[in-house]
Formats: C-alpha cells, sequence, structure tokens
C-alpha cells in the first residue's frame, strides 16, 4: 500500500484527521461544509478545516499537480484565482484499492457561483454584469499569456463589487501559459466562452432561474462584443498628428478609467516627425484599488475602490481641503466617514457583506433616502436605516455554509464524470 502524500503550502496535522480512504463522493456529511456547488466534471465537496473551508476536487494525480502548480503562478502574477492549498495523493481504499488525487484549494470568502447569484436575482441585466466581470477577467488572463481553455460561468467565482461583480478563475485544469498568446488562441477561448455561456444560460431558463423572455444566443454574443471593446482599448496602437500630444495623457487617462496601469508605452513617430503613434506595452489592472490600499489600507475591489475614492473626493471637497496633502486627508475621512459606519455593522451581520461593499452600499441608501425625503441625509441616519431595512432581509455570503446539504438543494447540480 502507497503511503499517502500531502503536499501543501502551509502544514496543516489536521489535514490527517479526514478520510481519505474514501471516495470523495462517500465522504460522511459530519466532515463536510455544505457550500452552493457549480457544475463540474469531476467530485468537489467543502470540508471545515482549522477553522477555515477547503474545496476538495478528486482528479488525477497528474493533472492535480499542475493545477497546483498553475494556480500559484497566476497568484504570483496578481490574477484573480482561488489560492491553492496542498495536494493528496497515493490514496488508498482500505482493499487496497487505488483513488485519484485531491486536489484542495481555499474557498473564496463572500464568493458566488453564478448558480447562487441567479438564485437571488434571474433579471437580464444580472447575466450582463457577471459577463462583464468574466470579460474583464479573461483580458487579464489573456494579456499574462494565459490561454484557459475551458471559459464558462461554472468554472468562475463572482464577488460583489458595488453594483457589478468580480471574476476569479477557479478550474484552471486546461490552462496554459505562454509569453503570448496568438489572435488565434484569443479568438478559441473567446468562441468557446461564447457557446459555453450560452448553453448555461440556456440551462437556467429551463431551470426557470433566468428570465424566459431573454435570448441567451444575445448575451453570449455580447460577452465578445465587450471582450473586443476592453482589449482594443488596453492594446490598440492610436496615431495622431504631431501636435496632438496632448491624446498621450488622455489614453492613459482612459485607462486609468477602464481601471488598469500603464507601466510601459511604446511611441514611435514618422521619419518627417509629423504624426505619432501610439501603444500600450505593459498595462496592469487593478489602478484604483492600489490607489484605495496606498492611501487609506482599505484592500477593495476595483469598483467598489473607484466609489469610495469618489467619496474621498467629495469629503475633501465638502471639508474644503483641495490644497492638502492627500495622504493625510485620507487618513482623515477613514476616521470620520469609513471607519464609523463599518463598525456600525452588528457582530450578527458581518457576514454577509464584505466592509467596502456595505459602505458603498449606504452611500446608494443615502442618496435614495435623500432623494425620498428632499433632503440631505446624515451618513450615520442612513447606515442606521440600511441596517435595519436592508442588510438585516439579506443571506450571508462571507461562505454560506449550512450544516444541512438539503438546504443547497437550490444551488448543488449532479457532478457529471
Amino acid at each position: 500500500m502507497a503511503p499517502l502524500e500531502i503536499t501543501a503550502s502551509r502544514a496543516d496535522p489536521a489535514l490527517l484527521d479526514l478520510p481519505w480512504e474514501q471516495p470523495l463522493e462517500e465522504w460522511p456529511e459530519d466532515v463536510l461544509a455544505a457550500l452552493p456547488r457549480g457544475i463540474s466534471r469531476h467530485v468537489v465537496r467543502f470540508v471545515r478545516v482549522s477553522g477555515r473551508v477547503l474545496a476538495l476536487k478528486e482528479i488525477n494525480h497528474d493533472l492535480a499537480r499542475r493545477e497546483y502548480e498553475m494556480l500559484r503562478v497566476l497568484g504570483r502574477l496578481g490574477v484573480p484565482s482561488v489560492e491553492p492549498f496542498g495536494v493528496v495523493s497515493g490514496r488508498t481504499t482500505s482493499d487496497g484499492e487505488q483513488l485519484d488525487a485531491m486536489l484542495i484549494t481555499r474557498h473564496l470568502q463572500f464568493s458566488l457561483p453564478y448558480r447562487a447569484v441567479f438564485s437571488q436575482v434571474s433579471r437580464e441585466d444580472t447575466a450582463h454584469r457577471l459577463l462583464d466581470a468574466l470579460a474583464v477577467l479573461l483580458v487579464r488572463l489573456h494579456l499574462e499569456g494565459f490561454y484557459w481553455g475551458d471559459v464558462s460561468l461554472s468554472n468562475t467565482l463572482f464577488r460583489r463589487d458595488a453594483g457589478a461583480f468580480a471574476a476569479y478563475i477557479v478550474d484552471v485544469e486546461t490552462g496554459s501559459l505562454y509569453e503570448q498568446l496568438s489572435d488565434g488562441q484569443r479568438n478559441y477561448d473567446l468562441d468557446l466562452a461564447r457557446t459555453n455561456i450560452i448553453g448555461e444560460l440556456m440551462d437556467l431558463q429551463a431551470g426557470e432561474m433566468f428570465d424566459p423572455e431573454a435570448d441567451p444566443v444575445e448575451v453570449g454574443d455580447d460577452l465578445v462584443s465587450r471582450y473586443q471593446s476592453l482589449w482594443s482599448a488596453l492594446t490598440a496602437r492610436e496615431r495622431f498628428s504631431a501636435d496632438e500630444r496632448w491624446r498621450v495623457s488622455a489614453r492613459i487617462e482612459r485607462l486609468n478609467e477602464l481601471g488598469f496601469d500603464v507601466g510601459e508605452l511604446e511611441i514611435t513617430t514618422d521619419l518627417d516627425g509629423t504624426s505619432l503613434s501610439i501603444r500600450p506595452k505593459v498595462v496592469d489592472a487593478g489602478h484604483h484599488a492600489r490607489r484605495l490600499l496606498r492611501l487609506t489600507g482599505i484592500d477593495a475591489q476595483e469598483n467598489q475602490a473607484r466609489r469610495l475614492l469618489n467619496d474621498l473626493d467629495q469629503y475633501i471637497a465638502d471639508t474644503e481641503q483641495q490644497a492638502e496633502e492627500e495622504e493625510f486627508v485620507a487618513h482623515e475621512w477613514l476616521q470620520h466617514q469609513y471607519e464609523p459606519v463599518v463598525r456600525s455593522i452588528p457582530r450578527e451581520m458581518r457576514s454577509k457583506l464584505e466592509p467596502p461593499e456595505f459602505f458603498h452600499e449606504v452611500l446608494e441608501h443615502k442618496w435614495f433616502l435623500s432623494e425620498r425625503q428632499g433632503t440631505d441625509v446624515s451618513l450615520p441616519d442612513a447606515t442606521r436605516d440600511y441596517i435595519l431595512t436592508e442588510l438585516a432581509h439579506r443571506p450571508d455570503e462571507k461562505s454560506l455554509v449550512t450544516t444541512e446539504t438539503s438546504a443547497l438543494a437550490i444551488f448543488s447540480q449532479p457532478d457529471q464524470s
């Protein structure tokens, strides 16, 4: 009998207590953490180990090792992805029968599979918001030279991001990393995404979880359009006359507005110097998130960061501190605006929304109340009203863990071999 081998990013003896000698689909419910699962080619389950929730996928040993290493590479590149935790191999049953290896990843807190999102809101605009997030993720992967090979909603997790969503890649089993992708590789990934998403939305319609009047094909085409528009904005060469050099700064500002930083520009001139062309060479995502983190220490999604920075700018204007150092005013905003709102969340409700998302929702609620009442509602009053009328009725999204797997019937689908 081969010895059990555990390769983990962080050693945890509690892993030894799990029933590795059993096929994953036969693990007893008392060791499982019931979370909403997407559709998977493999058996996937969640367990609690040392206070953390881990996702386990039963898979061929070579594929498990490859996916583990690929997720580590994507993490180092800063691509939104689940965090690899370990690989368990050498598994055998009590009768000596060989079992597949197990890939372990950390559960992404406050994340939802697409079916869980649609179980709450089934409107067509929800699909468009998810596809916006997926388009951004796919562009980021392609900029890094990563070919996904299995783009779908099922292989993605989503976190709320100030009225939108942020997408995280979950399954990289078929992915490969290259120095640079060809147009053919990118287009194949994009066409596969369109095909898979149309099928997934049709499946949701059949289950009455998506607007029956919506056209899944039109939504799939919209993903292609959004991807191509973003890719062009980030990578296309732009030509202009030499006396229009302001357009260099305008191009950078436009990319910043899209949430990307430009690390390097390629600028060329014609032989006679009458025209210029410009093309971004190195582009990093997370412009607003990095700026917010630098100013305040708040780690937020890109749209959340944009919303919080807008509130910071409004605070600077309201307090007439435009001439002050931005870092000092940001510290004051943090103490007087952000932290009092976040601290007001009742302890029993802190698993419903991440703090930056909660602050964004309160700002939206403040605007709504002020419009309805015809007067400016204070931030403390808006916070109290939001907690009572909105937050109290939201589901917990930190992990959506329950001890009853039957409670997840609305989210779960049979595993496909």
